[in-house]
């Protein structure tokens, strides 16, 4: 297996996967979503909430607000020494104070540790008019998507790779002059950025004599996070957990 950078960006990353199986490409996209563990708020406790929402509206929101992580300060609860009960090691206090007019936004939040705050600082939580009152504190726990989804680190999905073969009888100038996508190569065509193919494309080549296929061993995978880690955390770390999953089956079956 190997891998190439195809194009990068801060809420969006695409590289290329060769020399591998479908199976295996699938598992790495699944580890992400249900195995990589992150930050979230768990429990809310309200002292005043004189907005327009009620309080298991604003609950819910919270929990979907995404936390920047450091998974080297924290345990899951389940395999924390405190067994859940909950301590400094598995959990994490939040508190907000908002008095209207305003509108109050995931960057109120405070949190007691610096390196664990709301990634998206812009996101809306609800608006109070004058004179009214929020107050709340949470409690945030790291946990994983496969128990709620407000876990997962990120939308992972990939794709075959396109292997595009021109006719005798194909429109090369139609093709190119409908995309900035697609550029002449010989007799054919050739894509100029593989992150940015898609069904149009596909059409567009079908349409004027290139035949499209994909292939069995290379796969262009994207990963969009949602911002409580980096890309490369996110599948380092979903790579650590699938070999360890592979020694604990090893093991199983000796």
């Amino acid at each position: 297996m190997q891998l190439k950078l195809l194009n990068k960006k801060e809420d969006k990353v695409t590289f290329l996967i060769t020399d591998t199986e479908a199976y295996i490409v699938n598992a790495l996209r699944r580890m992400i979503i249900e195995e990589v563990p992150t930050m979230a708020i768990e429990e809310v406790t309200f002292s005043k909430n004189q907005s327009a929402l009620y309080d298991e509206i604003i609950a819910h929101r919270l929990g979907l607000i995404p936390l920047t992580t450091d998974l080297k300060s924290y345990n899951l609860p389940s395999e924390c020494k405190c067994k859940g009960k909950g301590c400094a090691q598995c959990q994490l206090k939040l508190i907000l104070e908002a008095k209207g007019p305003c509108t109050v936004y995931a960057e109120n939040i405070k949190s007691k540790d610096p390196k664990v705050k709301p990634a998206q600082p812009n996101m809306p939580i609800t608006k109070l008019l004058k004179g009214q009152v929020l107050e709340f504190e949470a409690i945030a726990v790291l946990g994983q998507g496969k128990d709620h989804t407000k876990f997962s680190p990120g939308l992972p999905y990939y794709k075959s790779l396109p292997i595009l073969t021109a006719s005798s009888s194909a429109n090369t100038k139609k093709i190119t002059e409908s995309s900035d996508n697609l550029v002449a190569k010989g007799k054919g065509v050739e894509i100029k950025d593989l992150s940015k193919w898609d069904e149009s494309q596909e059409q567009l080549c079908e349409d004027n004599g290139i035949t499209v296929e994909y292939s069995d061993t290379d796969y262009i995978f994207t990963i969009e996070p949602w911002g409580q880690l980096d890309v490369d955390k996110i599948i380092a770390t979903a790579v650590d957990i699938f070999n360890k999953k592979l020694k604990e089956f090893e093991k199983k079956l000796k």
